[in-house]
């Protein structure tokens, strides 16, 4: 059974807007929520990145709904030990309702501290070392560690949850599945990459565990604006290849971008204007696909039209 979220996308709103779309999205009918975790947006023109983990405590106040970090970094901005700290406290506001999304990052957000950005490999061997230190202090025991990317002196997190936090691990190309599966207590990732979940699967065993699929729409009651705000706002998503885990700043995704035009857009793979059998399609490719759950995220300022279209005419006719 497939159950559909909203993606709360910290690049494009600041944190009070986040709340309020949280509100809209449990009143339109979505069922959980992701949550992007940024430094930097990719691109001046979506200008903000609030710290995710004060917007999710407004969110444990505001909804009911369940909410994981789609995805956060636990390597090189964030030491794994802060990571697991407040993963314990937002499982906590959250009553439970709180999973850890994890990932090997972007240097857009992780170089910040002047720290050299590792290449895919190392990144994957810091990212499963960083995995095996948040789940030893979700224990509530006493550690120390001394790895060879870590060092954590005589920690202890005293504010857990109940139940341990479930940890997703997100992966983008065959070669990150293996950690995924190794790792991870469920599988993330963007778009409706079928082979990738199959491929997953098959490394888990066929054990069941959470597969969740993202993607962006844009509804406006024009498609040529839409195509017009999404060329200007999320451009970055048409970019292939690595780019978007190398370039280290805004003005180099908006260097790249320039690439990018109002055809690519067009041709996306992602639904444009009020077409409401159009985003039926895009939500259905995920699900079809065989992810569990799947999030939507709108590109564009009409947000209130956008939860009152999925409500009255998309959710509903979506297959569960």
């Amino acid at each position: 059974m497939t159950s559909y979220g909203y993606f709360l996308a910290s690049e494009d709103h600041g944190p009070r807007a986040l709340v309020e779309q949280a509100r809209m999205a449990e009143e339109a009918g979505f069922e959980a929520l992701w949550i992007s975790d940024h430094y930097h947006p990719w691109l001046d023109a979506q200008g903000h990145s609030p710290f995710v983990w004060g917007t999710i405590g407004a969110l444990s106040e505001a909804v009911s709904l369940p909410v994981e970090t789609a995805v956060t970094c636990p390597t090189v901005r964030t030491h794994p030990a802060i990571i697991a700290q407040a993963a314990a406290t937002s499982a906590v506001q959250l009553r439970g309702r709180f999973r850890l999304g994890l990932g090997s990052g972007e240097a857009l957000n992780e170089h910040i501290l002047g720290t050299a950005w590792p290449r895919a490999a190392v990144r994957q061997e810091m990212l499963e070392e960083a995995v095996d230190v948040i789940r030893r202090l979700l224990t509530g025991e006493r550690i120390s560690h001394r790895g060879r990317h870590y060092t954590v002196e005589n920690a202890r997190v005293y504010t857990l949850p109940e139940e341990p936090v479930p940890i997703d691990i997100s992966a983008y190309a065959p070669a990150a599945l293996d950690l995924a599966a190794r790792v991870g207590d469920g599988f993330v990732t963007m778009g409706p990459e079928a082979d990738l979940l199959r491929e997953y699967r098959e490394r888990t065993g066929g054990e069941r565990r959470l597969t969740s699929c993202g993607t962006k729409v844009c509804y406006d009651t024009d498609r040529e604006r839409a195509v017009r705000t999404v060329l200007h706002r999320w451009p970055n998503m048409l970019l292939p290849g690595e780019l978007a885990a190398q370039l280290p700043e805004p003005r180099h995704f908006e260097q790249a971008v320039q690439l990018v035009t109002a055809d690519h857009v067009r041709e996306g793979p992602f639904a444009l204007g009020d077409d409401p059998q159009a985003h039926v399609n895009s939500l259905t490719a995920c699900a079809e696909a065989g992810f569990d759950r799947v999030y939507v995220s709108q590109i564009g300022p009409d947000m209130r039209g956008f939860f009152d279209f999925y409500r009255d005419r998309v959710l509903p006719r979506l297959p569960r």
